[in-house]
């Protein structure tokens, strides 16, 4: 068990929650605006206190503080604002917790992913919204990659997907398999919920500050469970892919 949380509240945002996270999962947290979603992710990510008991890789979460913490998990929050005038390479740079060759290779492999090589000199302040965003998102991937931080065992990420096209969505749902598949547990909220049913382990369906539902994604994205959730009609559907919600 990497992450459990039992009974963890904050007053008048988030009710209790049980909840716990494995090895190599990919969690996917769903749910209307102000479900309370990014109240929750910056409870896992250690930036917002909470009541109750969470325990990261053995340890009361709340013990875990500045940099020990940063080499633990890495965060991407919903917003946040260029740095500056910096260029990408400096950037990503201080997301490397190695100077070895091993993370020029890893860095060069998360640059070609994420199609930023011909981006590492421009200044962050001239990044369009979704350059910004693969920037960022290739920052917290460099700083909890294992293969450079063996000491890396989560990422938490708001709304990943903002500002990305579907071909840098795509990039991106590779990416997280890939670390996945290396041991991190990737927790991340989404919008999009055909997207969660095609890519998630588990998800965790949110109305109201509650986790109203959680398990296989199958089991909670089903138009029975969204539609008073939502306040709408669904209806799914089966493909060839797998089953898809819509709107009538």
């Amino acid at each position: 068990m990497l992450l459990q949380c039992k009974g963890a509240s904050v007053a008048g945002r988030l009710a209790p929650i049980d909840i716990r996270v494995n090895q190599g999962q990919l969690v996917h947290l769903v749910g209307p605006n102000g479900a309370g979603k990014s109240t929750l992710l910056n409870v896992l990510s250690g930036l917002l206190s909470a009541q109750g008991v969470i325990e990261f890789a053995g340890r009361a979460l709340s013990e875990i503080k500045g940099a020990e913490l940063a080499q633990w998990r890495a965060w991407l929050p919903q917003q946040q604002l260029p740095l500056g005038s910096m260029p990408v390479w400096h950037y990503l740079r201080l997301h490397l917790s190695s100077s070895a060759t091993q993370a020029d290779a890893i860095l060069r492999d998360v640059l070609g992913q994420l199609s930023l090589q011909e981006k590492l000199t421009c200044m962050l302040t001239q990044l369009s919204g979704g350059e910004w965003q693969r920037v960022r998102l290739a920052a917290v991937v460099l700083q909890a990659h294992p293969a450079i931080n063996p000491r890396a065992k989560l990422l938490v990420l708001d709304e990943p997907m903002t500002a990305l096209d579907v071909a840098q969505q795509r990039a991106v749902d590779k990416l997280l398999v890939d670390v996945c598949h290396a041991g991190l547990a990737v927790i991340a909220s989404s919008h999009d919920l055909n997207h969660s049913l095609r890519h998630a382990h588990i998800v965790w369906l949110m109305h109201q500050g509650r986790v109203v539902r959680q398990g296989e994604a199958k089991s909670v994205l089903t138009a029975a469970h969204l539609a008073p959730i939502y306040q709408t009609d669904f209806e799914q559907i089966e493909t060839a892919q797998g089953p898809l919600l819509f709107i009538p």
